[in-house]
């Protein structure tokens, strides 16, 4: 049977020396124009020295129209490649993989950050939204394929694709958003044409030991299970992806849907086909307990995101403490500054309830 400290390989990219996955976190650390800056380096680079098998950045903007929060790591444009080297390089020199994750907020982009209207699939009422037209939807493909390229020259292992949380490849994929009319609108499969396009033209542009990697969510922001279920399964049998990231919100949860009640969210994802892809869980994972529970019930790794933040050496204190369990809630300021949390990320964290002691 597997352990959490056993190493992993993937289809095509290089295999993680084990199986715990720093989650792509929000954390508002970068400049406004998306360079990277030392407070967001040290922060990852922490985390790779911290036993993290593969060190994602938080989701980085494919186009600058895309910016989801302040502070946002941006890869939309050449100027981001010397700081993205400079991240690459460092996260690799301590043994751990290094990742970006393609994002774009589309109708979750605020219109005060990015100067304009936000994109949607369709337009949107709520959210003052506007509909891309086909020609800006096909531009979007340009750009994350771009955004990867960037990611590859950089000198990353790979990319994530960032489908989950309601954001632009969520909302096409909602058919409670999404409401066009063209290719990409109507059946799942159309929903879905802008996901998987994306997918396998990056496969296709960038190196043949490039990993990519996607990350969905099967609730929430319009999202039906079966159709994420779906969508999952033809995801992790197409070939094209090396590792299918599912994030829960909690993986000890039952679905919201009612039909799908009686048993766990994540038992659902276990019964997928997957060929050669690796299927990882996130959400609320505290313990070296529950990681090795989510390994032993056949999930191949773990996505770790606030006991990353409590711990940047989460995966080494689990290692030495079979029964680590992360840091009671609220902790200081000072705390968070000493796991390598620069100040605006720290004021981020206040803002979640209960987090940080004032």
């Amino acid at each position: 049977m597997a352990s959490i400290f056993d190493s992993m390989s993937f289809a095509h990219g290089p295999a993680m020396k084990n199986r715990f996955m720093l989650a792509p976190l929000t954390n508002c650390q970068s400049h406004e124009d998306g360079t990277l800056s030392d407070d967001e380096f040290n922060w990852l680079v922490k985390r790779a020295k911290g036993g993290f098998g593969l060190t994602m950045t938080c989701a980085a903007h494919v186009q600058a129209v895309g910016k989801g929060f302040a502070g946002q790591l941006g890869i939309f444009s050449d100027a981001h490649e010397e700081g993205l080297s400079r991240l690459a390089t460092a996260i690799r020199a301590e043994g751990s993989l290094a990742f970006v994750q393609l994002h774009h907020a589309g109708m979750r982009s605020p219109s005060k950050l990015i100067g304009g209207q936000p994109l949607c699939p369709s337009d949107n009422e709520k959210t003052g939204a506007r509909a891309l037209t086909t020609e800006e939807v096909h531009q979007l493909i340009e750009d994350f394929v771009l955004a990867a390229e960037r990611a590859d020259r950089s000198g990353f292992d790979g990319v994530e694709v960032h489908g989950a949380h309601g954001y632009v490849l969520g909302q096409f994929l909602s058919s409670e958003i999404n409401h066009r009319t063209d290719e990409f609108g109507g059946s799942l499969e159309n929903r879905a044409r802008l996901l998987f396009t994306i997918i396998e033209q990056i496969r296709k542009r960038c190196r043949p030991n490039f990993n990519v990697g996607l990350r969905l969510s099967p609730e929430r922001f319009g999202m039906r299970l079966d159709e994420c279920l779906e969508v999952a399964k033809r995801a992790m049998t197409s070939g094209e992806i090396d590792f299918l990231d599912m994030s829960l919100w909690d993986v000890a949860k039952e679905p919201n849907e009612e039909q799908w009640q009686g048993r766990s969210l994540r038992s659902y994802f276990l019964e997928l086909e997957r060929g050669d892809t690796r299927l990882g869980i996130a959400g609320k994972i505290f313990s070296g307990v529950l990681a090795q529970e989510c390994i032993d019930e056949g999930f191949d790794y773990i996505t770790i995101g606030r006991a990353a933040i409590l711990h940047h050496n989460f995966p080494t204190l689990c290692e030495n403490d079979k029964a680590f369990q992360t840091t009671k809630l609220p902790v200081t300021r000072e705390y968070l500054a000493n796991e390598g949390l620069g100040e605006a990320f720290i004021n981020y964290m206040a803002g979640w309830p209960g987090f940080v002691a004032e």
